[in-house]
């Protein structure tokens, strides 16, 4: 890692979420290929990875693509999916050098076993790394996800092993993609759309939302500084007043 340059912050987010937008337009107003875009994308997440481990966040989990991302273009899907091997197979290792913990969460038996196997390698390496956790969310929906935790419940009572009664906001939360860390502080979107995409909504619920109209290739540096900043001037209230929150910091 390089000597950091950032501001330090009193309390920065444990967990950082990132809808990576604008890769496409990028390039177009650069009159490249839309792939283009998605492969300066990378050294934007190189930048951010570099960044989060500078701030102190333990988790950063990027959302590369979506489920409902498979109604593209084919020739793009496929540049998407060279471009995810090609990183899955060099990327891994600086990672794996910086002590940095990969994870993918998503349907991933929509992959090529070829893929698979990328991905089983990839997280096999890092496993024991104590440093960032990247969670990738790859072929990725947040309804798929609260479907996959209900049925793994579901099955739970069928065995016998649970009584529906029993089941718990505690209990889904366990049975989800991202079970056993944080839930995201901090959710942030480039290039100027301002809503979720059916990413994380199960673990959204109490996070603070960033939208900026920067697009992903040039979101690194002062970009998000800036995201930090504004996190660190907000109140988390969790549903108590301000005063409450004040009066516990005293």
């Amino acid at each position: 890692m390089s000597e950091s340059k950032i501001k330090p912050l009193a309390a920065p987010p444990k967990h950082v979420a990132v809808i990576m937008d604008g890769n496409g337009r990028w390039a177009k107003a650069r009159r490249r290929p839309r792939f283009m875009g998605h492969k300066a994308g990378v050294e934007s997440v190189r930048a951010i990875v570099n960044s989060c481990v500078d701030y102190g966040v333990e988790v950063l989990t990027l959302f590369a693509f979506s489920s409902e991302n498979w109604r593209r273009p084919e020739e793009e899907v496929g540049a998407l999916m060279s471009l995810f091997a090609t990183v899955l197979d060099l990327e891994v290792k600086k990672l794996h050098k910086s002590n940095v913990r990969l994870r993918i969460i998503g349907e991933l038996s929509a992959f090529t076993p070829k893929m698979q196997k990328l991905i089983e390698k990839a997280e096999r390496l890092t496993a024991g790394n104590s440093g960032l956790i990247l969670v990738i969310a790859a072929n990725y929906g947040g309804r798929w996800d609260v479907t996959q935790a209900a049925a793994k419940l579901a099955r739970q009572v069928e065995q016998g092993e649970l009584s529906a009664a029993d089941i718990s906001p505690e209990m889904m939360d366990g049975a989800m993609s991202l079970a056993e860390l944080p839930e995201p502080d901090l959710f942030i979107r480039t290039g100027g759309e301002k809503r979720i995409s059916n990413f994380l909504l199960w673990q959204l619920a109490y996070t603070e939302l960033y939208f900026t109209d920067t697009l992903w290739p040039d979101f690194k540096g002062e970009a998000f500084e800036e995201a930090m900043l504004s996190f660190s001037q907000r109140q988390r209230r969790f549903g108590k007043t301000g005063d409450q929150i004040e009066q516990g910091r005293k």
